[in-house]
């Protein structure tokens, strides 16, 4: 009986031995293959859409960008899968892209089916208000109380989301941001409740026409999303995300920012590492 349980112990590690040797990391896969395939959205600014030439750009094409620079000392040995938002998992359970950088919200539901990376940027709901209209901020706005009118993107959480900042205002939802924003331009609503980085990127558009109202809640953590089981090619993303953020490659990810949303991070302080405080 020792004899067996023995002989089964050395076969179980042979097995794991055997699988190991057979399991590449999506890290060896991508450095063999020369280039990263990264899936990722194309009509979302200021994450990921075309320019007036046709390329691909955005905060999450930068940040994809930046991995295939650690990678290769090459930010351009990236192929981009253009993918819908309710593809963004199963793309990489399927294995058809290395990672998804696609504005993914990071949730305890899913990552069960996917292990996310380092958050690379922390989004909330702000409020976009025209200038020389009503109210000049959000003081302004909660002070009014039922008199103001928030435009917001049809949802079923809308009003709750837009409760949450001001108890009493009016909520209109709408179909779409083009139309949201349009109540706003036309003095139909007081304020679009909208992303932050959608705050921040049309302020940079348009400086003259409208006004950020200072004040943001409702926050998630975008992050990118590779398959679940390989810890190599998730220590690599994380430590290229930690890199660009608080380490040598800090000026490139805060060159992005500032590009996209119209600000600069604050610099990583010297001395104890400010990501454990």
């Amino acid at each position: 009986m020792a004899f067996v349980a023995a002989a089964g112990l050395a076969l179980a590690g042979m097995a794991t031995k055997s699988f190991a040797a057979d399991t590449q990391s999506t890290l060896q896969k991508v450095l063999s293959r020369g280039e990263l395939i990264v899936g990722t959205g194309d009509s979302n600014p200021p994450w990921h859409f075309k320019d007036d030439q046709g390329k691909l750009v955005g905060f999450d094409i930068d940040i994809a960008r930046i991995l295939a620079k650690g990678l290769f000392n090459d930010p351009n040995k990236v192929k981009f899968v253009s993918q819908s938002d309710d593809s963004r998992i199963p793309n990489l359970v399927t294995d058809k892209v290395d990672i998804t950088c696609q504005f993914l919200t990071v949730t305890a539901g899913r990552a069960q089916q996917v292990a996310f990376t380092v958050p690379y940027y922390r989004e909330g709901v702000g409020l976009l208000i025209r200038k020389g209209g009503s109210y000049a901020d959000y003081g302004a706005l909660k002070k009014a109380g039922s008199s103001v009118t928030i435009a917001v993107l049809q949802n079923v959480y809308a009003d709750q989301m837009v409760h949450e900042a001001l108890p009493k205002a009016q909520v209109d939802q709408y179909s779409s941001p083009n139309l949201m924003y349009q109540a706003l331009n036309s003095g139909r609503a007081d304020a679009a409740a909208t992303d932050a980085s959608s705050v921040r990127w049309i302020l940079k558009q348009n400086p003259s026409q409208y006004l950020d109202s200072g004040y943001y809640w409702d926050p998630q953590s975008y992050a990118c999303a590779v398959r679940q089981g390989d810890q190599v090619w998730l220590n690599y993303v994380n430590t290229a995300l930690l890199t660009a953020m608080t380490g040598v490659d800090f000026q490139e990810y805060a060159a992005a920012f500032k590009h996209w949303f119209g600000t600069t991070p604050a610099p990583p302080q010297i001395g104890f590492p400010q990501e454990y405080r």
